[in-house]
């Protein structure tokens, strides 16, 4: 270095200490922190897969863009199949595991309902489901169904009970009811009754969102 360039680089030194701003040195690099992508599954039936919904309007689309508008730095897989039952979903865990989520809503058993299933079978499904996502070390929210009233008061108890039991059991976040606010609202739902429409999926969405962010902040903290 020359000795012009020594003297100015003291002089510059020699200003800003006068001046109290602080030197090349002394300023800390900016480095912004990249949050870890988390991954959410959706492992779910025709209210998850989006039937009947324009391609990014169904629930997995809308979570997701919710959950960014959020400040999360996420990505949710839709593992929805319509038609699907707690027994079909069981058997397809292992392969829907593979995306390699820290958080999974498990929304099954309206099929189960629908189609008069025994209970029992469902909860041991859904029991199975809940130990194997927490083998894996995935944080399962849990989305419970509801019975409709006329499969009898017999049915109907013993079909609800499962839920809020098999969320004790395993510890885990639980929503009571997935279709909250949606269901019997024929504006929310599209022509067949059942299925929510798109703005029924945005108002699914806007209720579980709570849900979600404590699940994916309860994966954050298990690591």
């Amino acid at each position: 270095m020359s000795l012009r360039r020594t003297r100015r680089t003291a002089l510059r030194a020699a200003l800003g200490a006068a001046l109290g701003l602080p030197t090349l040195a002394a300023i800390p690099s900016y480095s912004p922190a990249i949050a870890a992508e988390m991954r959410i599954l959706a492992l779910g039936d025709s209210l998850t897969a989006g039937l009947g919904l324009p391609v990014g309007q169904g629930f997995a689309a809308q979570l997701e863009r919710a959950l960014k508008a959020n400040g999360r730095t996420v990505r949710v897989v839709n593992a929805g199949v319509s038609g699907d039952t707690t027994a079909g979903g069981l058997q397809r865990l292992d392969w829907a595991l593979g995306d390699k989520p820290q958080v999974a809503i498990v929304e099954l058993g309206a099929n189960d309902m629908l189609r008069g299933l025994d209970p029992e079978k469902a909860r041991a499904n859904l029991d199975a489901i809940l130990a194997k996502l927490k083998n894996s070390g995935v944080t399962a929210l849990l989305a419970g169904m509801v019975a409709a009233p006329n499969l009898g008061r017999d049915y109907e108890r013993a079909f609800n009970a499962i839920y809020p039991s098999l969320a004790r059991k395993h510890g885990v976040p639980f929503y009571p009811f997935f279709l909250d606010g949606v269901a019997g609202n024929p504006e929310l739902l599209l022509p067949d009754g059942m299925h929510p429409n798109e703005r029924g999926v945005a108002e699914i969405v806007r209720r579980i969102l709570p849900a979600v962010e404590r699940a994916l902040t309860e994966a954050a903290r298990a690591g």
